[in-house]
């Protein structure tokens, strides 16, 4: 195939003028395009985009600093994760505990903790479990660089045997990506030399004229990017991408459910439908994004994109959430999308959040930030609970009376851990580097992405200049922000998304209505801003009764509740006493409300529905299609699907069936 390269730079969000807009020095965040990427969008620093800890992504992030990341820690300790390392490094005889890829919890939990320390230096308890863990890793590397504790204390003539299985290359692009934090925050620079030794390894090993060979788990190839971004070593880029080009030839095998399991059928610009593993399938094609910003390749992005549209306009639930099978966590068919039987793995709706946001930064468009609230807000903010200490693996938008939960991928509760514990590092890595993703700026001005009360900053031709947001989003629409900082004598360009699921709005400066229309999902205020200057966006946030394609099969008949970016699920727990939640059905004619509940103080805003309760009777199947009978007329409550599973195990369910007309 040939090259195909990205010639023309996407469109920018921004308008047409160009003030000369440029970053500030400081911590940088997750995701840095290089000074050479074909990028639409450059990301804020962490010190330039600050959450106030008394919006909602505030309280989440003030949650994972305070709770998550502390157990996370604590965890690593009493699972044998640390001892691993110790046994490695040759300082105990513990034999090997876990999951062979158990190096990887460390690494995540170890790149929250960095991120944390880019915003809050000050935290000494998370200060000494970096230093201590990064010493740790250096005792534990071995002469070469190579730098993983399984294959050193209980298999050490398998390394490198079995890239099909061993998750390796998955171990070390975690450790390289913590890496990345310490060098993007200046936390801890010997981290770096550690994670390019392994890295510098790796280039020799399987580079070019070496070793043909991909791992059955993606991830080393974002990380290869990140690295190259943060160094400037090209080796990791060029590998990064070697990896991708040797993808698709069926060099990890058939294994137990064949190539499309590990995304190795096809070559990855000739992909035409997400498939296999959802987390491995969209770590890839994060990759495949960052390599095709920093090397200009269009037929790469061109293959993300169009994989995006497969993967969202057909296998994605209405939360977010990916993965419709528990049998190798994977995607189904098309529409393939049972409500009950979802696995909606936690971390693949990470890595979908992860994934958009490079799909924003190379291209401006609206749709990735999108799906960025959508995931955020409706399948990684349901995996944790109001305490911060207990998670979900699986996400599934049903919990039928009678469901045995007690398996962990399974489960009707969150637990406080996993024998497979990827998913509550993951979320603290998220959570911890959130600020990173509400805003970019451009050579046009800057773009607010995700909305929660914060503080951006950034320069217009070399002047400073702060936007203040305040907000009840996602209770409530109104969002209001305000200018501060140098006068700017230059005009630059204000970016609000609205969100493609709001129909109307309004948006106003001091107070004077403009006549603003959203040009690809975005309000664009362009003017010299004078220091005060307020405006708000309105955004209309009525009830929706969301509908699936006819072709999903599963939900046929059913609707979800929706008020803004959230969806709402309803829970035996708020039924009348006696009722059975498969019983409820909503009469979609009768009106919702919106609003508090006395009893549910900690919930802004729940929504109030009519219906009624259907009588099933005892036989399993009835002859006849007429009207199905009912026991009575209900009034019922839903709550916001992330907050599910707080008060007390029980049925749940998003979709709920609709009363029929007879």
């Amino acid at each position: 195939m040939t090259e195909q390269k990205l010639s023309d730079k996407p469109a920018p969000v921004g308008g047409a003028m160009e003030p000369a807009l440029s970053a500030l020095r400081g911590p940088a965040g997750p995701v840095v395009p290089g000074p050479g990427a074909v990028a639409a969008l450059r990301p804020l620093g962490l010190d330039q985009a600050l959450l106030h800890p008394d919006g909602l992504l505030g309280r989440w992030r003030r949650r994972n600093t305070e709770e998550t990341l502390p157990h996370c820690v604590d965890n690593l300790y009493s699972k044998g994760n640390i001892g691993n390392l110790q046994a490695a490094a040759g300082e105990g005889d513990q034999p090997f505990t876990g999951m062979w890829f158990a190096d990887s919890d460390v690494h995540k939990t170890l790149e929250a903790a960095l991120w944390e320390l880019g915003t809050s230096p000050g935290d000494t308890r998370l200060k000494e479990f970096v230093d201590t863990t990064a010493a740790l890793l250096a005792r534990a590397q071995q002469p070469d660089g190579y730098l993983n504790s399984y294959f050193t204390i209980a298999e050490p003539d398998a390394r490198w045997r079995r890239p099909n299985w061993s998750h390796e290359l998955y171990c070390a692009g975690h450790l390289i990506q913590a890496a990345v934090a310490g060098g993007r925050v200046g936390a801890h620079p010997g981290l770096l030399s550690i994670a390019r030794r392994f890295a510098d390894l790796l280039v020799e090993r399987f580079g070019p004229g070496g070793v043909e060979e991909v791992c059955g788990h993606p991830e080393i190839e974002t990380a290869l990017a990140e690295l190259y971004r943060l160094t400037g070593h090209r080796p990791y880029l060029d590998l990064a991408r070697r990896f991708l080009d040797l993808r698709g030839r069926g060099l990890l095998g058939e294994g137990r459910f064949g190539p499309r399991y590990y995304q190795d059928h096809v070559p990855v610009r000739e992909a035409r439908e997400v498939t296999g593993h959802a987390v491995r399938q969209l770590y890839l094609l994060a990759g495949m994004t960052d390599v095709a910003m920093e090397t200009g390749d269009r037929a790469m992005l061109d293959a993300a994109e169009r994989l995006w549209d497969d993967a969202f306009g057909t296998r994605t639930y209405v939360t977010g959430a990916h993965g419709s099978r528990h049998r190798e966590e994977a995607y189904g068919d098309p529409y393939e999308l049972p409500p009950d039987r979802a696995y909606g793995e936690t971390c693949a709706a990470i890595a979908s959040f992860h994934w958009n946001w490079r799909l924003l930064l190379a291209t401006g468009r609206a749709r990735y930030a999108d799906e960025m609230e959508r995931v955020l807000h409706n399948a990684v903010a349901p995996a944790v609970s109001a305490d911060g200490r207990h998670f979900f693996y699986s996400n599934p938008l049903q919990s039928r009376t009678g469901h045995e939960g007690s398996g962990e991928e399974a489960a009707s509760r969150r637990l406080p851990w996993y024998s497979c514990a990827c998913c509550p590092p993951n979320i603290a890595r998220l959570m911890a580097s959130l600020p990173g993703y509400l805003a970019t700026a451009d050579h046009t001005g800057l773009q607010v992405h995700l909305y929660g009360d914060a503080s951006l900053t950034t320069t217009v031709a070399g002047r400073t200049v702060r936007v203040a947001v305040r907000t009840a989003y996602p209770w409530q629409g109104r969002i209001e922000l305000s200018v501060h900082g140098d006068d700017v004598q230059a005009p630059w360009t204000l970016a609000l998304r609205v969100p493609g699921w709001c129909e109307a709005y309004t948006v106003s400066v001091d107070g004077e209505q403009m006549p603003a229309s959203a040009r690809d999902g975005y309000v664009r205020l362009t003017r010299e801003w004078t220091p005060g200057t307020r405006v708000v966006l309105d955004l209309d946030m009525p009830v929706r009764q969301v509908r699936a394609h006819p072709r999903v099969d599963a939900v046929r008949g059913c609707v979800a509740l929706a008020r803004g970016p959230l969806v709402y699920c309803v829970e035996q727990a708020d039924l009348p006493s006696g009722a059975v939640l498969e019983d409820v059905r909503l009469d979609p004619a009768a009106p919702i409300t919106a609003g508090p509940r006395a009893d549910l103080p900690h919930i802004p805003v729940v929504l109030g529905a009519r219906g009624l309760l259907a009588d099933p009777g005892d036989a399993l199947y009835t002859a006849g299609a007429g009207r199905e009978r009912t026991s009575g007329p209900l009034t019922f409550t839903a709550v916001p699907y992330f907050l599910w599973g707080n008060r007390s195990e029980g049925p749940m369910r998003v979709w709920v069936p609709v009363t029929t007309a007879g």
